[in-house]
Parts: C-alpha cells; sequence; structure tokens
C-alpha cells in the first residue's frame, strides 16, 4: 500500500497505479465508471450495492471515490462486521453528500439495487484475525453470494458487476452467466481494456479534440 504514490514520487516519468495493497484501484474504478454508464445509461441517480470484504478490498475504496463525485448515487455497503468499509471512505462520502448505508442481509437489499458489485475475500490481505473470523462466517454459511437461489431477486434491469476474480461469492451456471443481460461482468473484464487503452494515449500523446 503506497507503492504507487512512492515510484511516482521517485519516477521522472508517469506512473499509473495498478492497485496498491488495501489502498486504491484507479483504473478500476475509471473502468467501472464507463461500465455502469454503458449498462445503466447514466453515471447519476442510481442504487449501487457494495458486496463483501470491504475492507480489503481497494477496488470498492476507489470506486467509492469516484462515485462521491456524481449526483443522486446512493451506496449500500453490504459486509459482515469483520468486514466493514473503512471510516476514512465513510469520511471522504459525507464530505460530498454521498448517501449510505451499511448493511448485513444482501437478499434484503438486492430488489432495490440498479447496480451489484460483488467481490471475492482479499485473503491474500487479511491478518491472522480476520482470517479466524472469516472461516467462522464461512463455516457459519452467512457468505454474501449471488445463486440460483437468490438471483431472481435482481431487478431485470438491473446490473451484477465484480471485478474479477470471483470465487464462491458467484455460484451460477456458466449458461446463465453467458445468456442473463443482468450478468456485465465479462463485459465489464472487457471495458477494462479498452480503459486502459485510453489512459495510455492520454498519458503518451496528450489530450486531443
Amino acid at each position: 500500500e503506497g507503492a504507487a504514490s512512492l515510484a511516482a514520487a521517485l519516477s521522472k516519468i508517469p506512473v499509473i497505479n495498478g492497485g496498491d495493497g488495501k489502498g486504491q484501484h484507479p483504473t478500476q474504478a475509471l473502468l467501472d465508471i464507463y461500465t455502469i454508464q454503458k449498462e445503466i445509461g447514466r453515471m447519476q441517480d442510481f442504487k449501487i450495492a457494495m458486496v463483501g470484504d470491504l475492507k480489503n478490498g481497494r477496488t470498492v475504496r476507489s470506486l467509492a471515490y469516484l462515485l462521491g463525485k456524481f449526483p443522486g448515487v446512493e451506496i449500500t455497503f453490504v459486509s459482515s462486521q469483520h468486514s466493514r468499509i473503512g471510516n476514512d471512505i465513510k469520511a471522504y462520502l459525507i464530505r460530498h453528500h454521498t448517501s449510505y448505508l451499511e448493511e448485513d442481509e444482501l437478499n434484503r437489499v438486492l430488489p432495490n439495487m440498479d447496480v451489484v458489485y460483488m467481490t471475492r475475500a482479499q485473503k491474500e490481505r487479511m491478518s491472522d484475525e480476520e482470517l479466524r473470523n472469516h472461516a467462522v462466517y464461512e463455516k457459519e454459511g452467512k457468505i454474501f453470494a449471488i445463486t440460483s437461489d437468490n438471483l431472481h431477486l435482481v431487478r431485470p434491469v438491473a446490473r451484477i458487476l465484480h471485478p474479477l476474480p470471483k470465487v464462491n461469492e458467484i455460484r451460477l451456471p456458466i449458461t446463465v452467466e453467458e445468456n442473463d443481460p443482468r450478468i456485465a461482468y465479462f463485459r465489464q473484464a472487457e471495458n477494462g481494456l479498452y480503459v486502459r487503452m485510453a489512459l495510455l494515449d492520454l498519458l503518451m500523446n496528450g489530450k486531443r479534440d
């Protein structure tokens, strides 16, 4: 965490942060915003649920920062008590007058969302205590997941995103993933190619008309 800032401070050429530990993942946030715009047709006045390991996941942190710049966005953070989003993110959202809630029941949230942003457990970034807590949580069957049992709760016009790779927080047949328009995470991954190409072009060639 913080390695990208250090590299940028020492480098004579531009440095793109491709993700720094539990800190930030700004290029992912750019492609997420682009995907939301393409999938639901707007970047304001929508409801989004961010689900899973919000404490250790850098993608949700960067996306929350960007969402704080658009009006009418309502964020619901869905996680266990051990995996809550950081207080720095909450303070940022408050400063930018962005509405947010914290919830621990995914099925209660799904019917109201325009976007459901799933994340995996970041086990490689968890402390020993966090790993123990997560193991207990999994054993109790309380993992937050989209499955064939609750997919029907997601609105027909809503979209399910995931920064990938996914583990067991999305458990759907491949036929559903390939044919259900609500499943947007493969299109989201493809969008990452175009957004990062555009970013490289901007840095190398400057702004164009």
